[in-house]
């Protein structure tokens, strides 16, 4: 329940200052959930964490190899990160995983186009 509030906060930018300790509480208690550990890795995405979400977001993936969304996650967060071929590649691992039509569309476009600069947020480059 924690990871299902917090994760529609995350995805409303509402409340991220109660939704980021719900997630960790979250992963604490189910570390092998791949789609909890997905949620903190989106909420650090969606703060502009983009180095730290890649560390959660590849153990979701690790967990839930077969999901779209989280192979979608981690292909957005490496974008961020400026591991641009790797990020194309989570993209078509994602389609590969039969993701619901409209998320198709945002995917192919990304693979194509890759990701718009979000305002607000910087890149962080790896070190």
């Amino acid at each position: 329940m924690l990871n299902y509030l917090a994760y529609t906060w995350i995805e409303k930018r509402q409340h991220l200052d109660k939704a980021l300790p719900m997630l960790e509480k979250a992963v604490e208690a189910r570390p092998e959930e791949g789609f909890i550990v997905d949620s903190l890795g989106w909420a650090y995405y969606q703060l502009g964490d983009y180095k730290k979400s890649v560390g959660y977001l590849e153990r979701a993936v690790e967990l839930q190899p077969d999901d779209p969304v989280l192979n979608d996650h981690l292909g957005d967060a490496y974008w961020q990160v400026g591991r641009k071929v790797e990020a194309r590649f989570q993209w078509s691992r994602a389609l590969n995983f039969k993701p619901e039509p409209d998320q198709a569309g945002q995917i192919e476009s990304k693979i194509r186009d890759g990701l718009q600069d979000q305002p607000g947020k910087s890149t962080q480059q790896d070190g």
